[in-house]
């Protein structure tokens, strides 16, 4: 910029770059390069820092303001509060120089065409949305401001919030000077938001290359201050498709007031817990967001807003403080003691205990000491101060992109937002620990639970990490059963559970058959149970998706347990009798089923095991499938972007019916020991056929069925997995199952190393056979060689 326009006092956003930070601060830079650039940006000019320092040098107020901070007591939130408002006053009482007002006035009936409007007024300090710093929602932004008068009372209090106390605080702790921070004004038109919100282009919880979306009802200042839980879309990035939804309770939100500024206004019930943004939309908003990436060629921060069903940008920053995802060692690990009290939305990663002090608006900042966990309704930038000084951070309200989970991140403090009742449900004093990864709140101090390297598994595992694990195209899964065993398997490089038996839940943490605990009335206990030990193997693989296979005894399984003989029929033959989804829909065991589902909600919901999806077994018919659905719908699981349904491939009816099963689920697990013996007529169990010969997983008959599943579901969209025993005993099965495109193999642990070399050496052998193919020379080039 040339030292004519370097000394402007009102620039128009659309001679302004990127690289005009020094005179038009952070938020003004980025919105005029955003406009040059022609993205949407509601149209500005801005009062450059050459305003700032005229009112500040013709008021003669720096040398009070100096002496205000340094009156700061460092150990009394208290005084800090006191000087701010010393400082702000002095602002107050000193009015805008009349030929600065003139220009002003002259740029704001450019701005509005002549016509009476509302215009936003946001600070954009000079240090503000640097790649090295955050100074979010540290200076203040006023909406709907009406006219003149109001306009030059605005502006002063933006030069004068350069002064707030969480301001004061952070250039002192960052080390920034008073008098070398200095502030611009925007003064841009108001968009009237019908829908707002934040995006990140990466996700700010662990650098993922995920588009994070945020947004909801009304004015963006509910969201971006934390003050409601808003949707949180995740975006591929790479498909531009949406992988992850998590809609939230919305009671009311803000508009413009009758005198203009911001009014709350409650949301009628019935549009309170919908989606609020479309998917199409959000992905529009998404897109936008990718296109501002690539132009800045670095990850983004940005508030975004609806009129008229047009997107707008209204702020863009760099990001500035993202989450690793390698804080959190001591998430899932086993543990001892600590019952999971609340669950909400993982802000910042990391773990940390502390004593509960519940803050609320007007309390003085010093009630929180070093070391509290700091619980409040919402995550308000103005607890600057003394979240530095907590060891975590819960709130009831707020999403991942608040401002104050930005700093959360910043200072490294792990946070839980959106808890819904962490004020109620905690209490002052008691200790808590706080797991910012999981968004999983304990009650009590969570300790690690030693596993000596003397014993057994632990030698095992060692001499598994030994071994060098090879990269694999197919996602490679372990099958799981013992909730005990679920932190020594998670070591594995594994994707995830892809089968969690619930059968060995019932065995190990209920012993009982499941209608005789309800018939006692013990129903309650019954979900507690089930949903602590599946939210237990969640927990040690979380974040990795872990798929949960509802309950399938046979009877006379069911029979051994304790109370069962009272609510089983004997079969001659319970392997192919009532079993799987034909029991469940059934009038004498559907209130056993109805807990589980309600248990699977418990460890998703209250837990925060989001990670946990469901897998129904032995699957015979669509009308079982409507019903089934039906009963997960009663309880509140809904299949969509963050609970996958998926079904056990065990019986020919699968197979035969592909096309039909595939518009009710989003996986297939093939099944290969029930697969095998259904289609050959041959019970696994029998010794005589199994020395015969007759059950093998590699007859060519099952194999074409497998062949046949993964053509058609893929064909509609949906992915194939494999959960049995044969990938890992007949290493020619598993070359075959790789050549046919599964998605996933899922294995037992002892194998999963082994199995996984076979796996990499397959891909390499298809990668290589296609390219041989592909280079081949045709006839007419034969003579050549």
């Amino acid at each position: 910029m040339d030292s004519k326009t370097a000394a402007k006092r009102i620039i128009d956003v659309n001679e302004l770059r990127v690289n005009d930070v020094p005179i038009v601060g952070g938020k003004g830079a980025n919105l005029g390069e955003l406009t040059s650039s022609g993205f949407p940006v509601p149209h500005a000019f801005v009062l450059t820092t050459v305003s700032y320092d005229y009112f500040i040098s013709t008021s003669k107020i720096m040398p009070k303001i100096l002496a205000q901070i340094k009156s700061i007591d460092p150990d009394s939130d208290d005084t800090l509060v006191a000087a701010s408002n010393n400082i702000r006053e002095l602002f107050d009482k000193c009015e805008i120089p009349k030929d600065l007002k003139d220009e002003i006035k002259e740029n704001y009936n450019l701005l509005l065409g002549g016509k009476k409007g509302f215009v936003a007024v946001r600070s954009s300090a000079t240090a503000e949305d640097l790649p090295d710093a955050s100074f979010a929602g540290q200076q203040e932004t006023y909406l709907n401001v009406k006219d003149e008068k109001d306009l030059f009372d605005k502006i002063r209090k933006c030069w004068s919030s350069l002064f707030t106390a969480r301001a004061i605080s952070y250039r002192e702790t960052q080390g920034y000077s008073h008098e070398d921070v200095k502030l611009a004004v925007v003064v841009q038109r108001m968009v009237n938001s019908e829908f707002a919100g934040i995006m990140f282009t990466v996700d700010p919880h662990n650098g993922a290359k995920n588009i994070i979306v945020e947004g909801g009802y009304g004015l963006g200042e509910a969201m971006v201050g934390g003050e409601v839980t808003p949707d949180t879309y995740q975006v591929d990035k790479s498909k531009m498709a949406i992988t992850n939804k998590r809609i939230s309770k919305q009671t009311w939100k803000y508009i413009r007031g009758p005198q203009g500024g911001a009014v709350k206004k409650d949301i009628p019930v019935d549009m309170q817990k919908v989606q609020k943004i479309p998917d199409d939309r959000v992905l529009e908003i998404a897109e936008i967001g990718r296109q501002v990436e690539i132009h800045y060629d670095k990850p983004m921060d940005m508030e975004w807003c609806i009129e008229d069903n047009k997107v707008y940008l209204v702020q863009a920053r760099p990001i500035t403080a993202i989450g690793t995802g390698k804080e959190d060692s001591s998430a899932g690990e086993q543990v001892e003691g600590g019952d999971v009290v609340l669950s909400g939305l993982g802000a910042s990663p990391g773990m940390a205990t502390g004593r509960v002090c519940i803050y609320d608006v007007g309390m003085s900042l010093d009630v929180i000491k070093d070391g509290d966990v700091l619980v409040t309704k919402m995550t308000m930038p103005d607890m600057v101060p003394a979240m530095s000084r907590s060891v975590a951070i819960v709130t009831d309200e707020g999403g991942m992109t608040c401002h104050a989970a930005i700093i959360s991140r910043e200072l490294g403090t792990p946070c839980v937002v959106g808890t819904g009742e962490a004020t109620n449900t905690l209490k002052n004093g008691e200790i808590v620990t706080v797991d910012g990864s999981t968004g999983t709140v304990y009650r009590g101090e969570i300790k690690k639970k030693v596993v000596t390297e003397t014993a057994p598994a632990a030698a095992a595992f060692a001499a598994v990490f030994s071994e060098q694990v090879p990269i694999t195209g197919t996602k490679v899964m372990v099958n799981m059963s013992m909730p005990s065993k679920a932190e020594e398997v998670a070591k594995l490089p594994c994707d995830g559970v892809g089968l969690l038996r619930s059968e060995f839940l019932f065995t190990n943490y209920i012993g009982e058959h499941p209608c005789a605990v309800i018939q006692e009335g013990r129903a309650q206990e019954l979900i507690d149970k089930l949903a602590d030990g599946v939210a237990k193997v969640a927990r040690a693989f979380y974040p990795r998706p872990v798929t949960l296979r509802t309950s399938d005894f046979k009877t006379n399984e069911y029979r051994d347990m304790k109370g069962g003989a009272n609510f089983e029929p004997n079969e001659d033959n319970p392997m192919i009798g009532w079993r799987g989804c034909s029991r469940y829909v059934s009038d004498s065991y559907r209130e056993a089923f109805m807990c589980e589902l309600k248990a699977i909600k418990k460890a998703r919901d209250e837990m925060g095991m989001k990670n946990i999806n469901i897998m129904l077994p032995f699957v015979r018919t669509i009308d079982e499938v409507k019903q089934i659905t039906a009963m997960m719908e009663s309880v509140g699981l809904r299949r969509g972007l963050d609970l996958k349904l998926y079904f056990m491939a065990e019986v020919p009816v699968n197979i035969f019916m592909a096309e039909e099963f595939c518009k009710y689920c989003d996986w297939f697990s093939i099944g290969s020991n029930d697969l095998t013996q259904l289609t050959m007529g041959c019970d696994r169990d029998s010794d005589i056929l199994g020395k015969m010969g007759y059950f093998d997983e590699r007859n060519p008959g099952v194999k074409a069925a497998i062949k046949h599943l993964i053509k058609v579901a893929h064909k509609y969209g949906n992915h194939v997995s494999i959960c049995g025993q044969a990938p890992s005993v007949y290493p020619e099965f598993c070359e075959f199952l790789v050549e046919q495109g599964i998605d996933c193999i899922s294995l037992n642990p002892d194998t999963f190393i082994r199995t996984k070399k076979i796996i990499a050496s397959a891909e390499q052998r298809v990668l290589l056979q296609a390219a041989r193919k592909v280079n081949r020379p045709s006839c007419d080039d034969e003579d050549d060689f």
